[in-house]
């Protein structure tokens, strides 16, 4: 059963970008080599801040609808709040 995740990366202009994957690693890669989203081409290279694991494809979806709805302030407190939670 293939997972899904909900995923946050910082671009070199210090700007965010989100999106779904399988594996946020290999995503982040390919957004580094140009293979991503026109956005991350442009704006790159990026770096992973954020990753949310969820159930299923629509729920990754449905995320990521949401996290790109919120303001700046509210993507950083939600990176932060991750970050916090690391050991």
């Amino acid at each position: 059963m293939a997972a899904f995740f909900c995923y946050i990366v910082e671009c070199a202009d210090g700007t965010y970008y989100t999106g779904w994957t399988t594996n946020p690693e290999r995503r982040t890669r390919q957004h580094n080599l140009g293979r991503g989203a026109r956005y991350t081409r442009q704006h790159g290279p990026v770096r992973l801040v954020y990753v949310e694991s969820l159930p299923d494809r629509s729920q990754a979806m449905r995320r990521e609808h949401e996290i790109k709805a919120l303001k700046r302030p509210q993507k950083q407190r939600l990176i932060q709040s991750a970050t916090s939670d690391l050991p």
